[in-house]
């Protein structure tokens, strides 16, 4: 579809065809909660070509008070409908993005934070790609974090409510466009992981929403419950969303040489020296939770090392190993996000701070192959490796600090976020745990 008309044009029809009554307009605030408002179809004509106006200052980290109307103008190559919608009235949807009354793009909208990034990578002539590994749990309520498994890692035995749920939302997404590489139980019992192919940033980043919905959806529907939680379960791994990462020109991925002991460009090797340079400053949007530093911790999988390697899992950037013809799929993995996050501002990031490293021709130091986790901390000095931020205040200070990260999300986002984040930090180290009641009432 080359033009708004005819991307117009074709949603109508596909609507009016699939007899779809409802067409829910997406977007996310700051810290990435899904949001919508549903239009007939009788409304959609006219949300294509104008957009519906809204009340900005009801969204979290949006437009304050005296500045609140804006314009959700859907994303028409977004149109999909919800599978599990009925055949007669049929539920759709669409991504917007939000825009001014006088039609410039708002500011404090997510996903042109991402666009603009995507913007500046393709002026030096890239394209980004991206394909996270989110990772969930299943639940039996919201009320308490009840398993309903004690599976393993790529455990299939008894599974069977689990097997089903996860087909159930792999065929949905699919239904939607949506491609899937595999899915399989993970490490803690409970805990599952549907992997999407990888495409382009921001397709991906709506597919991600996407895919935390669906997976949602199908639990619900089921009568459990799925969560995305960082740590829910204590003494067992928790859910990352390690995200594999990719720079095109073209049809070449400019990752790849084949002359270099690594198989990593010059390019990889500046846009990973980039990564670990701003790891910290980029934390509190890859980790954006009080819950996320519970995962962040030695022991468990998760990466709180700032280095690289190839085969080793325990750094926090990781290069799969080149195979012989599958030059395309030379990448990197970023191990410290989590699912829980903005895909929006994470990718957007993320994508910064490699262009930093290609810009600035960082140099990169050897990769380290051995597990860090044995290491003491004297080691790790001697090897000049440092770890990511131990907590939420932390990692915030230093993306206060970050003139990267303010460029990056605009003013308006950088200080929203930082402001909710603040508020949230101040509640969590006020708030008396259940684990302090257990452990000093009866003795102190």
């Amino acid at each position: 579809m080359s033009t708004k008309d005819e991307m117009k044009d074709f949603v109508l029809k596909k609507a009016r065809d699939n007899k779809i009554k409802f067409i829910r307009l997406w977007f996310t605030d700051v810290q990435g909660m899904l949001k919508s408002f549903s239009i007939t179809f009788e409304e959609l004509e006219g949300a294509l070509s104008e957009g519906m106006g809204f009340d900005g200052s009801s969204i979290e980290g949006f437009s304050r008070i005296e500045e609140s109307d804006v314009i959700a103008l859907p994303d028409a190559s977004t149109f999909q409908i919800l599978p599990w919608s009925a055949s007669e009235n049929g539920v759709a949807r669409m991504f917007c993005n939000v825009m001014q009354p006088d039609g410039s793009n708002f500011e404090g909208d997510p996903r042109w934070v991402l666009r603009r990034t995507l913007k500046k990578a393709a002026d030096m002539g890239y394209t980004y790609y991206v394909g996270p590994e989110l990772e969930f749990f299943y639940f039996k309520s919201d009320k308490s974090p009840e398993i309903i498994d004690n599976g393993g890692y790529f455990d299939q035995t008894s599974l069977t409510v689990a097997s089903d749920l996860r087909r159930t939302t792999i065929l949905y997404l699919e239904a939607m466009g949506i491609g899937v590489e595999y899915s399989h139980h993970e490490v803690a019992p409970s805990q599952h992981e549907i992997d999407l192919r990888y495409t382009d940033a921001l397709t991906m980043a709506d597919n991600a929403m996407t895919y935390r919905s669906i997976v949602k959806e199908v639990a619900t529907r089921a009568g459990y419950y799925a969560s995305f939680m960082p740590k829910p379960l204590y003494g067992q791994n928790g859910s990352g969303m390690h995200t594999h990462q990719s720079l095109f020109k073209g049809d070449k991925n400019v990752f790849f040489d084949e002359n270099d002991k690594y198989n990593l460009s010059a390019e990889a090797k500046w846009f990973i020296a980039g990564i670990l340079k701003y790891s910290k400053e980029i934390c509190a949007i890859t980790n954006q939770w009080v819950n996320s530093y519970k995962r962040l911790v030695p022991g468990y999988e998760a990466p709180v090392y700032i280095s690289w390697a190839r085969r080793n899992r325990s750094t926090m950037v990781r290069v799969p190993m080149y195979k012989p013809g599958k030059e395309k799929a030379t990448r990197i993995e970023l191990r410290s996000p989590d699912p829980a996050c903005n895909p929006y501002l994470a990718f957007s990031v993320m994508l910064a701070a490699g262009l930093e490293g290609i810009k600035n021709k960082y140099p990169l130091a050897e990769p380290v192959e051995e597990n860090i986790f044995d290491w003491d901390v004297k080691k790790r000095e001697e090897c000049g490796i440092e770890t990511l931020p131990d907590n939420l205040f932390e990692a915030v200070k230093f993306m206060e600090g970050s003139s990267l990260v303010r460029e990056t999300l605009g003013e308006h986002v950088f200080n929203k976020f930082i402001e909710n984040k603040k508020i949230e930090w101040n509640r969590y180290r006020t708030f008396v745990t259940n684990y302090e009641i257990d452990n000093y009432l009866p003795v102190l």
